[in-house]
């Protein structure tokens, strides 16, 4: 049995789905971020040094890291229908496309609303580096995804379950609208029975959205 330590309002959405989809049997620990600071809870770090989620407990060890979670989570259980064969061209794709979600993509989202949350909205200069980075990383983007509904193969694979994440902290920030194609893949992506199940599931696991 996989075990999902689950903080709302976080990367754990993207293995939730990925859950979902893969339909094995799992189960899900559920934490909420402090009203206030937005943080997760102490209680975390006692599942994981670092205390953040996602995590997951499988075969009586603790994985943390959603791009190893989804790496190891379809290698193990769906590597002939979530992932390209290793000796194919498009297997370097896709490892690429996983790892910049959560790196090259991820980095100005964050940037952007950490400079939001702490009222740091008056430095030009960083604004600027923000908005040009994130035009460029969904410039390329929104190239790679003209007419395909998935990433790599145009078949669904972790890549665009690691992608799912930034794309929904995107949509909230209206910030898809430049970007035509980004915005129909997110559309198509959303459709999908799974995804729906999951953002069933996440707001059943966000109090913060009865508040």
């Amino acid at each position: 049995m996989i075990r999902l330590h689950h903080l709302n309002q976080s990367r754990s959405l993207r293995i939730l789905w990925l859950l979902e989809e893969l339909g094995q049997p799992y189960e899900v620990v559920s934490y909420q971020r402090d009203a206030k600071t937005h943080l997760a809870p102490d209680r975390l770090k006692q599942v994981h040094p670092l205390g953040k989620s996602p995590v997951i407990e499988l075969d009586g060890q603790v994985i943390a890291e959603s791009g190893a979670i989804t790496e190891l989570l379809i290698e193990r259980f769906a590597p002939e229908r979530l992932r390209p064969a290793p000796d194919s061209a498009a297997y370097a794709d896709y490892l690429s496309w996983i790892h910049f979600a959560e790196s090259s993509l991820m980095l100005p989202l964050l940037l952007d609303m950490f400079t939001q949350k702490m009222g740091a909205n008056d430095n030009e200069t960083l604004n600027r580096y923000i908005a040009a980075e994130k035009h460029k990383v969904l410039s390329y983007l929104d190239d790679a995804v003209t007419d395909k509904l998935y990433i790599v193969n145009n078949q669904l694979s972790g890549a665009d379950i690691m992608l799912s994440f930034d794309l929904i902290m995107l949509a909230k920030d209206k910030a898809l609208e430049q970007y035509p194609n980004v915005k129909q893949y997110a559309l198509q992506l959303a459709k999908l029975d799974s995804y729906q199940r999951t953002m069933r599931l996440e707001a059943n696991y966000d109090d913060s959205r009865s508040q």
